[in-house]
């Protein structure tokens, strides 16, 4: 069975080289009005796209690179951050996350949930996803 999807003008795909290629089908990310929506964003290196060595302090912090390189390539940043979801293999890590995310966020606070998870895409520890206002 077939099914045939309509593209409104008004959705605009973003694809940057300097965070990871998607994994499936679907776009690093979405521009629809004044918003951007990112997919999740885990730690591939995007030169190689296999996962960062290390362990949850490099995944968050690759991670969180790759998400920055698509708020930018959305014509956002990460103070424009309005929402982000934070999706754990651990919650015991979430005290290490906490202090990497309060560190690359700074002073701006986006409103966010954190929810521990079975299983993430390649198995890795750590995903990122987001909601942004674009640049005006």
């Amino acid at each position: 069975m077939s099914t045939t999807v309509t593209t409104h003008s008004s959705l605009t795909p973003v694809t940057t080289e300097n965070a990871p290629a998607a994994i499936g089908p679907y776009s690093q990310a979405v521009k629809a009005g004044d918003l951007v929506f990112l997919s999740g964003c885990i730690p591939l290196v995007p030169s190689t796209m296999r996962i960062i060595d290390g362990g949850i302090v490099e995944q968050t912090t690759q991670a969180l690179a790759n998400l920055k390189a698509v708020l930018e390539a959305s014509g956002s940043d990460v103070g424009r951050v309005v929402k982000t979801t934070v999706f754990l293999k651990n919650m015991n890590d979430f005290v290490i996350v906490n202090g990497i995310y309060a560190e690359f966020f700074g002073d701006h606070k986006p409103a966010r949930s954190a929810v521990e998870v079975a299983r993430l895409p390649k198995d890795v520890l750590f995903e990122i996803e987001c909601i942004a206002s674009l640049r005006n």
